[in-house]
């Protein structure tokens, strides 16, 4: 189905966890990763200004080695990263422009969006600006990413009606979440006609590794699909959506999606039921829903490795095994030059950005005292 005009196939490539060899993006494996989603018939690719490296590996990997035509790419603006006028906010267009190569934007999006973020797209102006940007040609396409409550998006909708779509965080696990939102964002996007590209439909990666209850469910029904494809049928089957982002970091993980979504179909109600069941198993496991976007590490005066400590707790709470966990804290915290749990000042600066809502002073005391003690 097209959507704004073109007709996108409903898996992205969402470059934003990709390889990384001594501690950079790797873009040898990158390229291998866009070849093999080109040539799968997929052309849709999302990168940011705010992703440490993407939009260079973007350029490397996808924009110098292919007609500009012959795909989308879309990129965002964080005007809430520090920024303190318009003039620094808007000169994030250029920095893209000029890291990708691109020449435009198929998709630009306000990023973000939501709590005390909202402010600043309103402060600087930035609708009227990316609406400007878009008549001389730099921009086809305008919208945002949302994080929030679904009466800021009604109220956002409300105010700018002339946003072409919207970017929101569905998946299976957060269907029915009320810190998430998911059904009810998306019933109020479509409700406004609008769009949508969706992100996290593996919710970070931890779809793809669910608890074992959840696999044993999943593979009952179909024992040949991975446990993430269960998470990004689930999103594309959903209507008016133009494209699923998947954050692949791996050539496996390409192959994997490449399998089920280049003749993707609806989901039967034999699927539709599997999932169902899923979904209880996993509302009976109490996990932190960190997703890895790392805006707290942003704004931590610390430099604490919060989503790698939420990640480290999350494998303890799935496989109670202390060794495990350990060996995931000392990996992706001490292991990437991050402060430890134990080490936070509790100003609560990450909360105020976090997409999740996630109470993380509580949850980095709890770390501290159930794994770092």
């Amino acid at each position: 189905m097209s959507y704004l005009g073109e007709e996108i196939k409903k898996l992205g490539f969402g470059m934003m966890r990709l390889p990384q060899k001594d501690g950079i993006i790797d873009i040898e494996q990158t390229k291998i990763m866009v070849d093999m989603f080109m040539e799968a018939g997929f052309t849709y690719f999302d990168t940011a200004w705010a992703y440490n490296g993407s939009e260079d590996a973007v350029r490397q990997a996808l924009v110098e080695r292919y007609p500009r035509e012959s795909y989308q790419l879309a990129t965002k603006n964080a005007a809430w990263i520090n920024c303190k006028t318009k003039e620094e906010a808007q000169e994030q267009l250029e920095v893209s422009l000029k890291q990708t190569g691109a020449g435009y934007f198929d998709y630009y999006l306000l990023h973000n969006l939501g709590e005390t973020r909202t402010q600043y797209f309103d402060k600087f102006d930035m609708w009227s600006w990316i609406q400007e940007k878009k008549k001389e040609g730099v921009i086809r396409h305008a919208g945002f990413s949302f994080h929030s409550t679904p009466e800021e998006l009604e109220n956002i909708l409300t105010a700018h009606p002339e946003m072409e779509f919207v970017q929101l965080q569905i998946n299976y696990a957060d269907w029915e979440s009320t810190s998430i939102y998911s059904r009810e964002c998306y019933e109020i996007a479509r409700k406004h006609n609008k769009p949508v590209i969706i992100m996290e439909p593996v919710k970070g990666g931890m779809l793809a590794t669910p608890p074992q209850s959840v696999i044993d469910i999943l593979k009952k029904s179909e024992p040949e699909m991975s446990p993430a494809s269960w998470a990004i049928r689930f999103a594309a089957d959903l209507d008016g959506v133009i494209t699923v982002l998947s954050g692949m970091s791996n050539i496996e993980q390409v192959q994997d999606n490449i399998s089920y979504m280049k003749d993707f179909s609806r989901l039967s109600e034999n699927e539709r039921n599997t999932i169902a069941l899923a979904q209880e198993a996993l509302n009976r496991i109490p996990l932190i829903p960190c997703t890895t976007c790392n805006y707290c590490s942003k704004v931590c005066p610390m430099d604490i490795g919060v989503s790698g400590s939420f990640t480290a707790m999350n494998y303890f709470t799935l496989y109670g095994s202390k060794d495990i966990a350990l060996n995931q804290e000392g990996w992706l915290v001490g292991g990437h030059g991050k402060k430890r749990a134990s080490e936070c000042i509790k100003c609560g600066k990450c909360e105020e950005v976090c997409p999740q809502h996630i109470k993380i002073r509580e949850e980095l005391e709890k770390i501290n005292n159930v794994l770092l003690k």
